[in-house]
């Protein structure tokens, strides 16, 4: 099925409105109230933070903002389904056709990036460019790291699928360039990160250029979606396991 581009635009729109292209848009706003406020070197950003007192209903809560976060995914692989195509996931390298291959290539690129990236945070924070990021909530749970590992996944299932699958999809179906099609990937990725400073904004965006790029020479998001969660899962769970451990909490 052809569809016009002017439906594909608004398309676009609809799907990034009801997920990281609101994110970026609160992400600006935060980001100038930290400035506002006095330096990002003492302001915080807080990640998968309790939403309740009752530990429960915090459970329930942290559940349900998950499994929603995740609707934005499920809109853009059926939008992507309506084609004439290969299955969705086959054509975005979304399925289990290559698990070995891809969970080495996910974990090599987590190293790539992770490595880097601690750099970025740490010379962020020396600069006073970016927030401290705290990771997870101070009160831990017996059901804590499963939650903190489920919240990995779905950031990776969210951002990789959307940003990189879906976008860079519809982008290429527009005309675009490749450059163009990487930069507003990548830009896309940095803006969402904005409330954690402009560190962390420029280092997602060159974690988006390598990420796009793969995409691009491959065709597989599954690898993406591997490393970055990967990535979540060690800034996630090992700050909640040993934050107090290093002085950073």
């Amino acid at each position: 099925m052809t569809t016009a581009p002017r439906r594909l635009r608004a398309e676009v729109w609809i799907v990034l409105g009801l997920s990281l292209g609101q994110s970026a848009v609160y992400a600006v706003v935060s980001l100038l109230r930290k400035l506002y406020e006095g330096s990002l070197r003492d302001a915080t950003a807080s990640l998968n933070q309790s939403r309740d007192a009752i530990p429960w209903i915090d459970l329930t809560y942290q559940l349900l903002a998950i499994g929603f976060a995740l609707v934005p995914v499920a809109l853009a692989l059926y939008l992507l389904s309506l084609e004439q195509a290969p299955p969705v996931l086959r054509r975005l390298g979304l399925d289990r056709g290559q698990p070995w291959r891809d969970l080495g290539f996910g974990a090599a690129l987590a190293a790539v990036i992770g490595i880097p990236g601690l750099a970025v945070y740490f010379g962020g924070r020396a600069l006073g460019i970016t927030a401290d990021i705290v990771t997870s909530p101070e009160q831990l749970y017996w059901w804590s790291v499963p939650i903190l590992i489920l919240s990995a996944v779905q950031n990776a299932l969210l951002e990789e699928v959307i940003v990189v699958g879906y976008l860079m999809t519809r982008l290429k179906q527009f005309g675009w360039g490749l450059p163009a099609i990487i930069a507003t990937s990548a830009l896309l990725r940095g803006s969402y990160h904005l409330y954690q400073g402009f560190g962390q904004f420029l280092g997602n965006a060159a974690m988006g250029v390598v990420f796009a790029w793969w995409f691009h020479r491959t065709g597989r998001v599954m690898p993406l979606v591997i490393a970055h969660t990967i990535l979540d899962v060690v800034a996630f769970v090992g700050y909640a396991l040993f934050a107090d451990a290093i002085g950073l909490r």
